[in-house]
């Protein structure tokens, strides 16, 4: 920001303050997150599906699992494909819409996910340690009134 201000001080760089250092945030810990993750060899995708079955507790399409983890239906077709073929995740076909499948959790997914969520708690915790509970319950909730706004605003489609 302050190169900036010395290139172009006309500009207002303010938002830089808030979204590029959420960017930077982003992929610090995306790549401290996933660590935990690889050891189990799960992306964080994978991760979120599993996850998803898990916390909703029943089956779900593929469409119902996209917009549950804000995923596109292609991407969620491929992570599908890859926890099946390692036995996490059964496909189920509708008995009325065969164009419809049912996606749940195998013994194995149900038994990897209730392993791996305590330990990935417990590491993004350590991450967040540093922080205090006060200044995390505030950032939480800084960023949840975010979202909210981000979500109105691009419901109605941002300007480019």
């Amino acid at each position: 920001m302050r190169q900036w201000q010395l290139v172009r001080p006309d500009l207002d760089t303010a938002p830089m303050a808030v979204i590029g250092r959420l960017n930077r945030c982003t992929v610090l810990l995306q790549q401290a997150a996933e660590a935990p993750l690889a050891r189990a060899g799960l992306t964080r995708a994978e991760f979120d599906i599993l996850g998803t079955l898990r916390r909703v507790d029943h089956e779900l399409t593929p469409g119902q699992l996209a917009r549950e983890t804000f995923a596109s239906g292609a991407a969620v077709t491929k992570r599908l494909r890859s926890l099946a073929e390692r036995g996490l995740v059964v496909r189920r076909t509708d008995v009325r819409d065969r164009r419809v499948a049912h996606v749940s959790l195998t013994d194995e997914g149900l038994e990897i996910i209730d392993r791996l969520m305590p330990e990935q708690l417990g590491y993004e915790s350590a991450l967040l340690a540093g922080m205090g509970e006060e200044n995390q319950e505030d950032l939480a909730d800084l960023l949840g009134r975010l979202l909210i706004h981000l979500e109105g605003r691009l419901g109605s489609r941002l300007p480019v």
